[in-house]
């Protein structure tokens, strides 16, 4: 069992809610962040649900001002908060398209380190764990704000692993490949399920980042895509 304080953003979600369950089984204290989080998500004494707007710096700012208050540090941050449109080339993609992209998958990230990166710098330790996408490792047509959004993120948390080293905090980002997730069927009918990842598997990769035997892991971009390669 465990007495670490680990900040879920994105708790409420097709992986979210596997990553929150995840910790909360190992004895974790769990603090759910998202626009729509609710108590009553998650039936435990060691989970509390903060509503927070990631698109909004302030919103986050209170967020981590309030975990410190209240617990006095912040041990794991897991980055789940993300979006993702496709579709269209870059010519055709239309402004509010690309801008949400970037809001969704880069501004919001910005946000949960200007917030708190600073109270891990002041304790001296931290693992800060987010989640990407394999699809950052190259460009694909017609996905161009989607893929440029995530392959910004892997450099943000590369920059923030190499930034922050010698404050005893790992950053590191995971890249998973499409998970099977009920809106993922819902939107691909036809795809064949069987070469998709489960989210449980890459909710186990977050909790191993997190813990001791990947002490020595910092700045990495680790592809969880099963037989997508």
């Amino acid at each position: 069992m465990s007495e670490r304080i680990v900040v879920i953003t994105g708790a409420k979600g097709g992986l979210g809610n596997l990553v929150t369950k995840r910790f909360l089984d190992n004895g974790d204290t769990v603090i759910g962040a998202s626009r729509s989080i609710q108590q009553s998500d998650f039936a435990s004494d060691r989970f509390l649900a903060v509503k927070t707007d990631f698109s909004d710096g302030a919103s986050v700012r209170k967020l981590a001002d309030a975990v410190i208050a209240k617990f006095g540090r912040i041990d794991v941050l897991v980055h789940v908060v993300g979006g993702f449109a496709g579709g269209a080339p870059l010519h055709e993609t239309d402004e509010h398209t690309w801008s949400r992209m970037q809001d969704q998958n880069l501004t919001a990230a910005f946000h949960v380190v200007h917030a708190v990166i600073p109270h891990m710098r002041k304790a001296g330790s931290g693992r800060f764990i987010s989640v990407g996408s394999k699809a950052a490792e190259q460009p694909h047509a017609s996905l161009g704000a989607y893929v440029i959004s995530k392959s910004a993120l892997v450099t943000l948390v590369k920059t923030v692993a190499l930034e922050n080293a010698d404050r005893g905090i790992l950053a590191n980002v995971i890249l998973p490949g499409t998970m099977d997730t009920p809106a993922n069927r819902a939107a691909m009918p036809q795809a064949d399920f069987k070469q998709w990842v489960p989210p449980a598997k890459v909710a186990e990769v977050i909790f191993w980042l997190s813990g001791e035997s990947a002490s020595q892991v910092n700045g990495a971009a680790i592809p969880v895509s099963g037989r997508d390669l």
